[in-house]
């Protein structure tokens, strides 16, 4: 059996008009071949991959094609997409004959002129392989299902908690691909779209509304002719004009068992769908002041910023309200503006300077000066091995401390500051810090070990939660909350 391997991802942010270029594909690694697969073992989807094959007792020649990956942001250039459409026929052209093929891919990526990037490129290697290849596609949780995604996969499967589970899902889906190329299944799928969006701070699959759509989903796979159920709470901030969430139902040759299952499915998120909109979110100097009054570490979750979201890292909304307030114990928060970086990287450490930071990429914040001393500077590239991707890039890093506020100021966002290596790597123990500023609203699962707790802030940007002030163009309508539908069938 021959089973090839592809690997594509980036998160769109429409709101964030900063676009997503070729520079950050390459600060996360782009791999071919054999060296795709020896940089992913244990990691992410690719690593699940690898387990199941090397587990699954049969006889399997996996031929790695190629992965690239770039975090969220703005949409991606027309350069970027048409690089990796060309990869991808080149890299299937050149693997001969293949039984089966793993698509691992994000869901929620746009282009300049194009919507659907994975669809389109789910189209080729359709177009390629023919109709009877099976194609399996792993996504993540929050990708927006299509027509285009649906009709050119055998099956897909998606993240089944947030934090994500991505080796957990990795293994799922590369399970079912050996048993649909060995004839042991015979998957047919039913989906759902729906009318509804929402902000992120429901999002948590550990409690609340989430928790109750993605249990359901778990107990009904228990019945052996289901294949998998996967919840696709889309990202929050894709205005396209397929967008909105989705549920799909994939059963072994059961059609009227899928599409029942889809309606219930369907029914139940949405009859959950105010609950969906509640907010924890509190205003930035209720929750600076409160940080600063524990005697722990407590994680302030930028919601407005979330560069896991596709913002660009460039607010200064925290850090203003830190200096104001007059907070007396330290914080720490990453910022990403690569022209003060330029301004501070080549100073002697302990030098005082005066810049104006933040506000230059999405056009939501505005700059703020402070003066601050350079503690110290280097380069950005991080490999970790705890993380969904081995490598990334933050550019230049400059340490700089005004007052009580140290700040992560870095050329590109990299992972916002949402991991402590970051900090660790220029000498700093967050553990021994009042506050840290996180660039997400939901991956907290590297401080949590140590942190006391987490306030999630309500601050403006792309990726803020109050999702009906954005100016939304393209989203079918009516949905909801940004109008009133009586039913999610569109």
């Amino acid at each position: 059996m021959r089973l090839a391997l592809f690997q594509f991802g980036q998160e769109a942010d429409t709101f964030n008009p900063s676009p997503t270029t070729m520079d950050r594909f390459e600060g996360y690694g782009l791999y071919e071949g054999q060296e795709f697969l020896d940089k992913m073992v244990g990691s992410g989807t690719v690593g699940g991959f690898q387990a199941a094959v090397e587990a699954s007792g049969t006889a399997i020649e996996v031929v790695p094609l190629s992965r690239g990956w770039a975090g969220a942001g703005g949409r991606i250039t027309a350069e970027a997409l048409h690089f990796f459409e060309d990869r991808l026929r080149r890299n299937l052209a050149a693997a001969g004959q293949i039984d089966g093929l793993a698509m691992h891919l994000h869901g929620a990526c746009s282009a300049d002129g194009l919507d659907d990037v994975e669809g389109q490129l789910l189209a080729i290697a359709r177009e390629l392989l023919g109709p009877d290849v099976p194609v399996v596609l792993t996504l993540d949780h929050h990708a927006n299902i299509t027509q285009r995604k649906i009709d050119n996969c055998h099956l897909l499967v998606g993240f089944r908690t947030q934090p994500h589970d991505p080796f957990e899902t990795g293994i799922a889906s590369t399970e079912l691909l050996i048993r649909l190329v060995g004839g042991e299944i015979r998957p047919v799928t039913a989906w759902r779209k729906l009318r509804l969006i929402s902000h992120q701070e429901q999002y948590l699959t550990s409690g609340g509304p989430m928790k109750v759509w993605f249990d359901r989903a778990r107990e009904l796979e228990r019945d052996p002719r289901v294949l998998t159920i996967s919840n696709f709470p889309m990202q929050p901030w894709l205005d396209v004009e397929e967008g909105g969430w989705a549920t799909v139902v994939v059963t072994d040759g059961d059609p009227e068992l899928a599409e029942r299952l889809a309606d219930e499915m369907a029914d139940l998120a949405w009859s959950l769908r105010a609950e969906y909109q509640v907010t924890t979110s509190v205003p930035p100097d209720v929750a600076v002041r409160d940080a600063d009054g524990d005697a722990g570490l407590v994680i302030l979750s930028d919601t407005g910023d979330s560069v896991f979201g596709g913002s660009a890292g460039d607010s200064t909304a925290l850090i203003e309200a830190m200096l104001r307030v007059g907070i007396t114990g330290r914080a720490l928060v990453p910022l990403v503006d690569a022209g003060a970086v330029a301004a501070l990287a080549d100073l002697a450490l302990g030098s005082t300077a005066t810049v104006s930071l933040g506000g230059s990429i999405s056009g939501f914040f505005r700059p703020l000066e402070v003066t601050g001393v350079v503690r110290r500077s280097g380069p950005g590239h991080m490999v970790l091995q705890d993380f969904f991707h081995p490598e990334f890039d933050m550019g230049r890093t400059v340490i700089f401390e005004v007052g009580q506020v140290t700040i992560l100021l870095t050329e590109e966002a990299g992972i916002g500051g949402n991991h402590p290596a970051v900090y660790r790597a220029f000498g700093i123990e967050p553990a021994e810090c009042r506050m840290v500023v996180l660039k997400t609203a939901s991956n907290f699962q590297y401080y949590t070990p140590f942190a006391t707790r987490v306030l999630r802030v309500d601050t403006v940007g792309p990726t803020q939660s109050d999702i009906k002030t954005l100016k939304w163009e393209r989203i079918p309508r009516p949905m909801y909350p940004l109008e009133s539908p009586a039913t999610w069938r569109g």
